[in-house]
């Protein structure tokens, strides 16, 4: 069993739902920051997403607010994901999102 801490960037090109970090297969992943930033001179409504892949189904994590060159972690707390769960975002403004999650792979 190997730990790998990683850190991965991320930029909203879209208002669609962008899949920011798809777990591996034969691992767990503990996310424990999403760092993310609204560089605009107005409000922009973010939303995250959790696709569960063994129960094909995809949950409403969080939604935020950031204000005008404010930034948040995303999640208030740590994240799990098993093999083949994605964590999603979206915004209502497209190419001012940006950020930096970082989790830990746990292969086994």
């Amino acid at each position: 069993m190997a730990n790998t801490y990683k850190n991965a960037g991320f930029d909203l090109t879209t208002t669609n739902k962008t899949d920011i970090y798809t777990c591996p297969a034969n691992t767990t992943v503990i996310i424990k920051t999403v760092q993310t930033t609204n560089s605009s001179s107005g409000n922009v409504d973010v939303v995250g997403y959790v696709y569960d892949s063994s129960e094909t189904t995809e949950y409403e994590l969080a939604h935020h607010t950031l204000s005008s060159k404010g930034s948040i972690n995303f999640i208030d707390g740590t994240l799990v994901l098993e093999a083949g769960d994605v964590f999603r975002l979206d915004a209502s403004t497209a190419n001012v999102i940006s950020g930096v999650i970082s989790l830990l792979e746990i292969d086994f």
